[in-house]
């Protein structure tokens, strides 16, 4: 059915999957917090990242004809593809050519916690996790630094940012 989608539609269609995925994260976060305590929720988080993570970064890899150990191009190439792409304002840039920044300007899952009056959600233990694991699964030469994400402060305009380089 969806292969005789016009245009319009399977854009929209892309939007309601990328909701959908994102809520089905955010509902098993939840049952897990709510059964066991924000600590092990991360917990498991982390751990289910370390799963999908490289999963994602394969699946992209094939479906766009991106070379595995592409370096810091492959890279960002890839992280306009992921889930996450279709759902928040993010943007690369390049600081030379070993070192590339990638800024999620505007996160769904914390622009909601603030519409609530909630703090940031504490992210940077699993931000480290996934984007560690997916930028070495696109490259093992890959290395992931955290720049800020929350329960760091971070600007007005962005909620996370990620220096990756590229290593010998």
């Amino acid at each position: 059915m969806k292969e005789n989608l016009p245009r319009e539609q399977l854009v929209k269609l892309i939007d309601i999957y990328a909701k959908a995925w994102q809520a089905m994260d955010s509902a098993y976060f939840l049952a897990l917090e709510n059964k066991y305590g924000i600590d092990i929720a991360i917990e498991m988080d982390k751990e289910a990242w370390k799963i999908f993570s490289p999963i994602e970064a394969t699946r992209i890899m094939k479906e766009f004809q991106i070379n595995p150990g592409g370096g810091l191009q492959s890279l960002e190439k890839a992280l306009g593809y992921r889930v996450y792409a279709a759902l928040n304002k993010q943007s690369t840039k390049w600081v030379n050519e070993k070192t590339l920044h990638f800024t999620m300007e505007e996160c769904r899952v914390q622009v909601a916690r603030k519409r609530k009056g909630l703090q940031d959600f504490p992210c940077k233990q699993v931000g480290n996790t996934e984007y560690s694991y997916f930028a070495s699964t696109i490259d093992p030469r890959i290395k992931t630094q955290c720049v800020f994400c929350p329960p760091d402060s971070h600007p007005d305009d962005a909620y996370c940012s990620w220096e990756f380089t590229l290593e010998k």
